[in-house]
């Protein structure tokens, strides 16, 4: 990592004459915390009354009394007694569906008591491919956060001929990223599960030049988990996975000696059913992790971050100490980095967070990084060095021409009447769709929707490489309930320009605005324009998160006026492109379904 960097994290064996001098007391404590109530994540006890020395960034010493460490520069904190346990760690997290640079996600979530996480840039990487990763990783490196990357595996999810992406990255790409340091940690979530059960050669070679490299890799797995595809997918080296909606989901993948983490993000409500392979069925907490995903800039300031998923599984009844061992050393062991994160003991960085209350509160004080006091009472006590991205990746929307009204008409296989059609049902709270089959009304040749009919088109326009490639189909239980249209240069995974609306003249008007924005987000009824700029690849925005998060909220609240109320229905909206999730999406080429040997296309209109 960036040893000129105030927030460097320096080898362990640089560290060890210090840290023993430290222990020793012959050299003196840069920071001293006293009268702490001990979360110990390794022992699963609290103890009481315990003290912490610290040397620069690492953990010197634990134990009762501290005091022959202290000298005239030490800096001590009294905690009074309040709980001391290890900085929050997020296990699976796309820090771009924040919609803020990983300088502003570190300004929102240290706050909240995350000290580090796991981080899968593949939304990034699928515009700009490994110099926008690398980009990511460069300005993750200048915050407090201890910021592990993941190779993008999925460059696009499945194929060119089923999505354009604005990159490819293959077994060479993997093992050039893995070369940058080792906080390039890990494989990212291998999406295309059923190219790694039926031996795709990209996939495979991905995955193999992850273990050669001595690295572990993530998966993204949404067959079901009782037939023998889950062991094929597990005989591949993959040893994690986030896709666990229920208990058997958690339960098959701990037997297969996977981690299962448990998502509780802004949109998708997971943990409520997986937690209960622990507290219904016993299993043992060791490979259960909890993680977000993805967080929308309010959910971060109105809810929290990981704090707020502990919590969360709390209250389902786990408890206290074991839900954060799910969010600390847990998540650390997973990736081998316990020595490093996930644990206040000696040797460990001095991530820490002080708390008020009771612990099942989770409510975060203080936060220290690196033994650095970053973050007190809720605010942020340090500054970020701003970090500037090239003109490449704030110019990445990249149409033929200026979208049209008639851009969105769907042509029907007969001049009139009503024909059958497939539509993307949408579920709130949920990542997956269902294949809906409705009838829909035909005139002059062509789709007719009125408002009532509670349908929407959407269209998925590509924005990288200049194709005009475009698919159209038909979304159901959006909501709205007056003309009205969005578009988003957010539209996972591939992040081409996706609109959603039930007015062709609308749809293009939303479409324009983002085009000239250089990517964002922007809903449009006959009351006029919200929008949210997000410059940065056409997915994240620069300015303050703070700010972001107002203008997400007044995009969350322009649906909810046009009668989309679901939980952050932006995040949810944000998937139907992603073709790698069951069970009905569109890409830029068509409508794919997942089905029980892959991802084919499917037609819209259904033979009657």
């Amino acid at each position: 990592m960036n040893t000129s960097n105030p927030f460097a994290r320096p080898h362990l064996a640089d560290c060890v004459p210090d840290l023993i001098s430290t222990a020793r007391g012959d050299k003196k404590a840069t920071l001293v915390i006293q009268h702490a109530k001990l979360v110990n994540v390794c022992s699963g006890e609290i103890q009481a009354d315990m003290s912490i020395g610290v040397q620069g960034s690492r953990i010197a010493f634990v134990g009762k009394d501290a005091s022959h460490m202290i000298g005239e520069e030490t800096k001590v904190i009294d905690a009074g007694g309040r709980y001391v346990a290890p900085g929050l760690l997020d296990g699976h997290c796309h820090i771009e569906s924040s919609q803020i640079t990983p300088s502003q996600f570190a300004r929102a979530v240290l706050v909240t008591g995350t000290t580090g996480g796991f981080f899968d840039a593949h939304e990034i990487t699928n515009v700009l491919g490994l110099p926008g990763l690398r980009l990511m990783l460069e300005e993750a490196r200048t915050t407090p956060l201890a910021a592990y990357m993941q190779v993008a595996s999925c460059v696009p999810s499945t194929g060119p001929e089923l999505e354009t992406s604005g990159a490819s990255i293959g077994p060479a790409e993997v093992a050039e990223a893995f070369t940058w340091g080792p906080d390039m940690i890990a494989l990212g979530e291998v999406m295309n599960f059923p190219g790694v059960v039926f031996s795709d050669e990209k996939m495979i070679g991905e995955i193999q030049a992850t273990l050669r490299a001595g690295r572990v890799a993530d998966g993204h797995y949404t067959w079901p988990v009782d037939d023998w595809r889950i062991s094929a997918y597990a005989a591949s080296g993959i040893t994690g996975c986030h896709e666990s909606v229920k208990a058997e989901d958690v339960i098959e993948r701990v037997r297969r000696g996977m981690y299962a983490k448990m998502r509780r993000g802004s949109a998708w409500h997971d943990v409520a059913e997986s937690i209960k392979a622990h507290t219904d069925y016993g299993i043992d907490t060791r490979r259960m992790i909890l993680v977000t995903d993805d967080r929308s800039p309010e959910s971060l300031v109105d809810e929290g971050h990981m704090d707020f998923v502990v919590r969360h599984a709390i209250a389902q009844g786990v408890r206290p100490v074991t839900a954060f061992q799910m969010a600390t050393i847990n998540t650390a062991e997973r990736f081998g980095v316990a020595r490093d994160v996930g644990t206040i003991t000696p040797a460990s960085f001095a991530d820490i967070i002080i708390l008020d209350g009771n612990l099942a509160d989770v409510n975060v004080a203080m936060t220290i990084a690196a033994g650095q006091v970053v973050a007190e009472n809720g605010r942020m006590i340090v500054e970020l060095p701003e970090f500037n991205y090239p003109e490449e990746a704030i110019r990445s929307v990249h149409l033929t021409r200026e979208v049209r009204a008639d851009d969105f008409v769907i042509a029907a296989p007969a001049a009139s009447g009503e024909r059958k059609a497939r539509a993307i049902q949408v579920r709130e709270n949920h990542v997956d769709t269902k294949e809906q089959m409705v009838s829909v009304r035909i005139e002059d040749g062509r789709v007719a929707l009125r408002v009532e009919d509670g349908l929407c088109k959407i269209a998925v326009i590509e924005r990288h490489k200049g194709t005009g490639n475009q698919a159209l189909g038909l979304v159901s239980d959006v909501g709205f309930q007056v003309p009205a249209a969005m578009a988003t240069t957010v539209a996972h995974d591939c992040h081409n320009l996706m609109v959603i609306g039930n007015s062709d003249t609308l749809m293009a008007t939303a479409a324009n605005t983002v085009a000239d924005m250089h990517g964002g987000i922007a809903v449009v009824t006959e009351d006029g324009v919200v929008k949210l700029p997000l410059p940065v690849a056409g997915l994240m925005s620069n300015a303050p998160f703070e700010e972001v998060a107002e203008q997400s909220r007044a995009i969350s609240k322009a649906l909810y006026d046009a009668g989309c109320t679901m939980n952050y229905a932006f995040m949810t909206l944000s998937l139907l492109a992603l073709i790698v999730v069951p069970e009905l999406r569109l890409s830029d080429i068509g409508l794919i379904k997942t089905t029980e040997q892959g991802f084919v296309e499917v037609p819209l209109f259904v033979e009657e």
